[in-house]
């Protein structure tokens, strides 16, 4: 079959006076809020999302309930720490009193899982790129260039620039453009000492932790509707061409018996699925926003009995999401994803024909990996097509946010304060050892 060009969204632009975005040109981020939260499906969809975000506390996504222990280590991975604190900083000296108030939090705030997907200001957090003057937003960005690889800042501001592309597709600028984003900070920027920041909004959400050395950059949800952009100053910019074209090609590469196996239904949105699974926002996915703690069983086949040839397809299809991680960062975590492959996890959804949507996962006790085909939200297809793209990483089994690293650290410097006071005399001096 003929695979369908990238610039096949645009039959499938929605006409002004559609109900989904009439009058939207006349909105800003706020009373788009009030508009969406006047359908009582998505007010419901939205506050239970609310729910779980104030009342819940964070413990790792499982494939039972209880999370693996001793998966992650403390270790000197070549982190960029120097840069990201600099890039930090620098945004803290140009702040005034308010914005520092909004930006900044402590290590553990419940603001780190506050990110979500959907154009839908509902989380009000931190700065937002929109309104704040540009040395801020510049200063923001640097910390982004700072924290990850050149290819996952050019990949983050492309994705940004597509969200503003959408905008102009469907006359929602206030809504919709390049700098539709929040910024937070998390902790006191160090070289030694735990910190971090998120930077979320529609199509992009990450999240970074920095400790010494180290970093973990996980949740990260990102994606594309279009995927492409075809006029403008920016034509040309595509995305997920590598992870739409590597998992199909691993697909189609698998003996007949293990697709049979990892295809858990033949078709996007099957009608033998049990109720919920097709989830409204999330579609197929299982690991997006507000789902910290979820329990996700394995599902599909598992890579230990693949032959060498298909684990190094599998290996580079993973690789192919963590390209937003530095190079020595990069290394370390393609290690210890290896370290874990005879226990990772292959499932698939829909066809894979070269023009079939679908969905894929890919699961290990260190890592989560979604792709998924989505229906229209801005542009009008009802059913999913392969210009509309979501993915998200997850580091499971508590290690998401870098927490598992944090506790560890606290634990670390807990143990050497006890110590120092077993070896402190009760007079303040210090007991002699023969």
């Amino acid at each position: 079959m003929t695979r369908p060009s990238a610039s096949s969204f645009r039959a499938h632009l929605r006409s002004p006076d559609d109900p989904r975005i009439a009058g939207i040109s006349e909105l800003d981020a706020y009373s788009f809020v009030d508009r969406v939260l006047a359908h009582p499906v998505r007010a419901q969809l939205f506050d239970g999302w609310l729910q779980r975000y104030r009342e819940t506390e964070f413990e790792g996504i499982t494939t039972d309930g209880q999370c693996i222990p001793d998966l992650f280590a403390l270790a000197d991975h070549g982190a960029p720490v120097v840069a990201a604190q600099a890039a930090a900083l620098q945004l803290l000296s140009i702040v005034d009193p308010p914005q520092r108030a909004a930006l900044c939090h402590r290590i553990d705030a419940r603001q780190w899982r506050a990110w979500m997907n959907p154009e839908l200001y509902l989380n009000r957090f931190g700065l937002r790129l929109d309104e704040v003057p540009a040395p801020v937003q510049q200063a923001v960005l640097d910390v982004l260039r700072a924290s990850l690889s050149a290819a996952g800042y050019e990949r983050t501001r492309t994705l940004m620039r597509i969200n503003h592309f959408l905008g102009e597709l469907v006359n929602a600028p206030r809504i919709l453009n390049e700098f539709s984003y929040n910024f937070n900070l998390f902790g006191t920027p160090s070289r030694s000492e735990p910190w971090g920041w998120n930077f979320y909004g529609h199509h992009v959400c990450l999240n970074c932790l920095m400790l010494g050395g180290q970093m973990v950059v996980t949740p990260v949800f990102m994606g594309a509707e279009p995927n492409c952009i075809d006029t403008g100053p920016h034509a040309g910019l595509t995305a997920f061409t590598d992870e739409e074209s590597l998992g199909l090609a691993l697909m189609q590469s698998l003996p007949a018996q293990q697709q049979r196996r990892a295809q858990l239904y033949r078709l996007k949105r099957d009608p033998r699925m049990p109720p919920g699974r097709i989830a409204i926002g999330d579609e197929l996915h299982l690991a997006g926003a507000f789902q910290d703690n979820r329990v996700i069983p394995y599902e599909g086949v598992c890579a230990a009995d693949w032959s060498s040839a298909l684990q190094r397809q599998l290996l580079a299809l993973m690789e192919s999401y963590l390209r937003y991680l530095p190079a020595e960062p990069l290394r370390a975590r393609m290690a210890e994803i290896e370290r874990h492959l005879a226990n990772t996890h292959f499932c698939w959804i829909g066809g894979f024909e070269e023009d079939s949507p679908f969905y894929y996962r890919i699961q290990s006790p260190v890592l989560i990996i979604e792709f998924d085909h989505h229906a229209g939200v801005f542009l009008g297809n009802a059913e999913p097509e392969k210009f509309h793209v979501h993915t998200l990483v997850r580091t499971p089994n508590g290690n998401d946010y870098g927490m598992a690293l944090v506790r560890q650290h606290c634990e670390l410097q807990q143990q050497v304060l006890r110590d120092a006071c077993l070896h402190q005399a009760p007079d303040g001096g210090h007991h002699r050892h023969t």
